[in-house]
């Protein structure tokens, strides 16, 4: 969800300088970026070591959260083309999941902010026992569609993620925005989703099979 359907990194990493420095620490954009797709609580673990915030993980990613959500009830900042692509995809039948580590009270606004059904499953990081890049987001998101995740494509925007999805046996449309994301065998790179179609996604998931990518 974080920088493929809403641009919501920059809220994140905002939030980020605000607590470490109300509890006197110093934090830094590589800091900030090394947290880009990460599970919530590791990215908690993270901050209390590396910004000097002195208190449990658990605690650090409910104040982050609070903070995130503000702002995302604000304004909700889509990323160009994601939601016209779900549009497309639901106008073909084709059924979608949110796969995010993102946790369940974060992602209520912005699932409340699209058309009803455009997610036929979502799988958030408190919802699932090991967060990305282990597969398991994936897996549950496959087998709550009630598909092979060999018939999936995951559209990720870091290496985390990229490398959950590729676990799991997805296919990787990768679309990079704040991080830069390693080439990988069963992963293929595009500017942007505006414009994609259905078919453009189905054919990824050929090529990957046939182990033909260009």
């Amino acid at each position: 969800m974080d920088g493929t359907l809403v641009d919501t990194e920059p809220y994140w990493i905002d939030v980020e300088y605000a607590l470490v420095a109300e509890h006197g620490g110093t934090w830094s954009q590589e800091h900030a970026l090394n947290l880009v797709g990460n599970d919530l609580l590791v990215s908690g673990a993270y901050i209390r070591d590396h910004g000097g915030v002195d208190l449990p993980p658990e605690q650090i990613v409910e104040k982050l959260l609070d903070g995130v959500i503000e702002r995302i009830q604000e304004r909700v900042p889509w990323r160009p083309g994601a939601v016209e692509l779900l549009e497309r995809l639901r106008t073909a039948g084709v059924p979608c999941a949110l796969v995010t580590m993102s946790y369940e009270r974060f992602v209520a606004p912005v699932l409340a902010a699209l058309p009803p059904g455009s997610f036929a499953a979502v799988v958030t990081g408190d919802a699932v026992t090991v967060g990305k890049p282990h597969p398991e987001p994936y897996l549950t998101a496959a087998a709550l569609l009630g598909v092979e995740t060999a018939a999936c494509v995951a559209i990720e925007d870091s290496n985390t993620g990229a490398k959950s999805a590729e676990a799991a046996g997805c296919a990787v449309l990768v679309v990079p925005n704040h991080v830069p994301v390693l080439e990988g065998d069963r992963r293929v790179f595009r500017d942007s989703l505006v414009g994609l179609e259905p078919d453009d996604l189905g054919q990824l998931v050929e090529q990957v099979s046939a182990g033909r990518l260009v």
